[in-house]
């Protein structure tokens, strides 16, 4: 399987261009024969773009041949969420309520860095109506399917491009992450997922979910991620939140630095989340992760914050709904009779917050916020679990059997959406049934290089692997 150019990881396709041994050509068709082949089943792409992609391809492998490449992903096949801005590529948001006839004229950010790196785009990936539930499904696209069990959710809202990147639709993926949107699939997936520092990557036209919201690499090796972060993590300022540009950061060096002498929290629950809401098999694994951190030389310490009675899911839970309500009051009555019943319900419960109800949630979280700073003043990283449960049934809108308007199941990511850390999931082992688990690598504000090295550390010890789908002939 690893002499398929699809399931190479980039820096290896990269590494291959450069002697000759490989071409983007010959990598663009492989992702696109397999496209054809899992598409059908997993449903992730919303849009293939098969005859831009060739041609950016052929364009790439010139440059490869005279040594003037764009830059360090040139030629690298690459999928988009739904609900990134791309030029040319319809942007439809998982929904029917918006125009399917564009016009799509701009690139987003990161879609913009990544074209001006000379990355091949292979099309747009799936995702839930504007991103507003952790599994993916919608009126518009249908249902999406994990490549681990294909009557599994691969999660959400980034669930087309993990299920693409997990089979080789692709060697790298662009996701977007307001409650955990990057880490839930990539933990119900078996991939590296980042959340970046609020604001590391730009992000334009500003999301729904406001300051919730970041868009992050999804990848199959830890150093992918880390060279897409060197190409994304770049000011633009058509986003006024834009973090300045430090010329000298290079997310791949110091990835082989390890984990010796740092100081890791290891939290199997928060500080907040019932014990009876994780699975066995995910609070078991976790902690076996943590003692793999111990063995690397680290200096693990069981603790948790003290939240001082505060519930980021109850924080979460009000700006959301309250987003989504905000969201549905752009659309007349005829569009919303297009949208997901289940947004329509999520915005009715945000349209019924008090103005007291947003302003207390917007202190609390500004409270939480300062907890976890003074949290990270004793410890180096932390470590969580990604999701309390693993993959559940397409079909279903929520774990716990919820309906998707609480999105509280997902406890251990949309936290630190809320106080804007760097947070990366990184697969951790197998159920009995063989779905992957997730566990997150949390860091303190701007430390995104030090999450990058210590979640390589412990891929080194536990490498990545692919689905069993992702092997057949």
């Amino acid at each position: 399987m690893k002499t398929d150019p699809a399931m190479m990881h980039a820096h290896e396709l990269l590494k291959l261009y450069g002697k000759k041994k490989l071409s983007p050509v010959e990598a663009t068709q492989a992702s696109l024969k397999r496209l054809d082949r899992f598409n059908p089943v997993l449903n992730c792409m919303q849009h293939v773009d098969a005859e831009g992609a060739l041609k950016a391809a052929k364009a790439s492998e010139k440059r490869w041949a005279k040594r003037k490449t764009l830059g360090p992903l040139d030629g690298v096949p690459v999928t988009i969420k739904d609900m990134v801005q791309t030029k040319g590529m319809p942007t439809r948001m998982g929904s029917a309520a918006t125009p399917s006839e564009g016009p799509w004229l701009n690139d987003a950010p990161s879609a913009a860095r990544l074209r001006e790196t000379g990355a091949v785009f292979l099309g747009k990936t799936t995702s839930p109506e504007y991103g507003w539930k952790g599994v993916t499904d919608s009126k518009l696209f249908g249902i999406t399917r994990n490549p681990w069990d294909i009557h599994k959710t691969p999660g959400g809202s980034s669930g087309g491009g993990v299920a693409a990147e997990a089979v080789g639709i692709g060697n790298l993926a662009v996701g977007s992450d307001g409650a955990g949107s990057v880490r839930i699939p990539c933990a119900f997936t078996g991939l590296f997922g980042l959340k970046a520092t609020f604001a590391r990557v730009p992000i334009w036209p500003p999301s729904a979910q406001g300051t919730l919201s970041n868009v992050g690499p999804m990848t199959r090796s830890v150093r992918d991620a880390a060279l897409m972060m060197n190409v994304m993590a770049r000011p633009d300022s058509r986003d006024w939140y834009s973090l300045p540009f430090d010329s000298k950061e290079d997310y791949t060096k110091g990835l082989k630095d390890g984990v010796k002498g740092l100081r890791i929290a290891y939290s199997p629950n928060l500080g907040f989340v019932e014990e009876e809401k994780i699975d066995p098999e995910v609070a078991a694994s976790v902690a076996e992760a943590a003692r793999l951190f111990k063995k690397l030389g680290a200096k693990v310490t069981h603790a948790s914050p003290d939240l001082q009675g505060l519930d980021p899911r109850d924080i979460e839970n009000v700006h959301w709904t309250g987003n989504c309500h905000v969201l549905l009051k752009g659309f007349p009555p005829e569009k919303q009779a297009l949208m997901d019943p289940g947004l329509l319900k999520a915005a009715e419960h945000g349209g019924r917050h008090s103005v007291e109800t947003f302003v207390r949630a917007t202190h609390q979280r500004q409270t939480l916020g300062y907890i976890f700073n003074q949290f990270f003043n004793d410890f180096d990283l932390l470590l969580t679990p990604t999701m309390p449960m693993p993959a559940f049934n397409v079909g279903e809108p929520a774990g716990y059997g919820g309906d998707g308007v609480d999105i509280g199941w997902t406890p251990f990511t949309l936290t630190f959406n809320l106080t804007r850390q760097p947070a990366a999931t990184i697969p951790c082992g197998l159920t009995r049934a063989g779905l992957p688990i997730g566990l997150q690598i949390v860091g303190p504000h701007y430390a995104d290089a030090l999450v990058l090295r210590a979640a390589h550390a412990y891929e080194r010890e536990r490498p990545v692997e692919p689905p069993p789908m992702a092997g057949i002939d």
